[in-house]
């Protein structure tokens, strides 16, 4: 097993992925990973919904492929490049997430996060029950040599891609992770100095220990 330190740095998203199926054994692996997580009073809310029906994924693709025609694609193109990236790089990265948008239906399993939110609307505390839980997982499927990445996008359409995914009243979903096996390299992520966006004691004063 990989050094979990290594893991993280080079836990690239990985949008491009082969349709070939991924065997059961490793998405049990995954999800047994992702229920390790903490949660908030450890009341186990979550819910994970596999999806392999293509039809189900291509339904959902319809809505995924609008938010980036109408709200991600344009922003991408209009958006300077984040800490840590160069421009070829941030280009190469919009490339992959169009490419993500066109296949999204074709990876080979799906696992959506969900919570069971019951009435109660979902607040801002809440995804602290789940995200963490999609963290493990995504570190799980890393060393298991499988790409994913987290994806949140269906949720600008989020009625009509829950109807299509089937989740009944009192049910959210808060990520989809496509996963499959990955066409390119696993690689450092590109991410800005820690001296930018770490403080100490006072917000701007730059934190002593870096």
């Amino acid at each position: 097993m990989p050094d979990l330190f290594e893991t993280m740095q080079n836990m690239r998203a990985m949008r491009r992925l082969k349709p070939d199926p991924v065997p059961d054994e490793l998405i049990r692996k995954i999800l047994e990973s992702g229920v390790c997580a903490p949660n908030g009073g450890n009341t186990q809310r979550w819910r994970f919904l596999v999806i392999k029906d293509r039809k189900i994924k291509q339904a959902v693709q319809v809505w995924y492929k609008r938010a980036f025609d109408e709200v991600v694609g344009p922003r991408y193109l209009k958006s300077n490049p984040p800490p840590g990236v160069t421009r070829e790089q941030y280009n190469r990265q919009h490339a992959a997430v169009e490419y993500l948008t066109d296949h999204f239906h074709e990876a080979p399993v799906w696992i959506v996060a969900c919570l069971e939110d019951g009435a109660a609307a979902p607040t801002r505390s809440s995804g602290a029950s789940i995200y963490p839980a999609v963290q493990n997982m995504l570190l799980a499927a890393r060393a298991l040599g499988l790409g994913a990445t987290l994806t949140t996008r269906h949720l600008l359409y989020e009625k009509e891609a829950e109807a299509a995914l089937g989740l009944p009243p009192g049910v959210h979903s808060y990520a989809i992770l496509p996963i499959g096996y990955p066409m390119g390299k696993f690689g450092p992520v590109g991410r800005g100095p820690l001296k930018e966006i770490v403080f100490q004691d006072s917000w701007g004063t730059p934190y002593q220990g870096i």
